[in-house]
């Protein structure tokens, strides 16, 4: 499976940040995600934060699962502002997402949100939930150079809860 170049990996980071705060003027919480099909250039779905149980990245997972066969998603990258979760990471192992970007780690965010009654994050780091499973999905990130500005997002956003 080719892998996505650098550039492209901050251009759809970024558009995930994008999305993230397209979900803040929606009324809901700071995350995006963004599926790109394998020849690294073409968006396929984008999703926002819907609420606590409808994650961006769990969301889109679905969508893309009821919309593209396993083989096609198995080649497609998955790019996200914040780590997944937990239930995210095993939603996108269910779907065949064969790969995922993100920008900020789960463990950043916690730093952003505290013990926040509405992001009560757990220290579960995706690449447990693929280690865990039979399928090889490749997981790149932290993205170093873009944390500022998701982090800035986040932290301004969850400052005002």
């Amino acid at each position: 499976m080719k892998k996505p170049t650098q550039e492209q990996i901050i251009k759809f980071l970024k558009i995930s940040n994008e999305v993230a705060q397209r979900a803040i003027s929606l009324g809901h919480h700071p995350f995006g995600a963004v599926l790109v099909a394998p020849d690294h250039e073409t968006v396929l779905l984008t999703q926002c934060n819907i609420d606590t149980v409808n994650h961006a990245e769990s969301t889109l997972a679905r969508v893309a699962c009821s919309n593209y066969t396993p083989e096609f998603l198995w080649n497609c990258t998955l790019y996200t502002s914040v780590e997944p979760c937990c239930m995210c990471a095993g939603t996108i192992y269910w779907a065949n997402i064969g790969r995922v970007v993100f920008a900020m780690t789960e463990e950043k965010l916690l730093a952003c949100t505290a013990n926040h009654g509405e992001n009560p994050t757990m220290s579960i780091p995706a690449s447990y939930v693929f280690k865990h499973g039979q399928k090889d999905i490749e997981l790149i990130g932290p993205i170093e150079e873009l944390e500022p500005e998701i982090m800035q997002v986040q932290a301004g956003f969850w400052a005002t809860r």
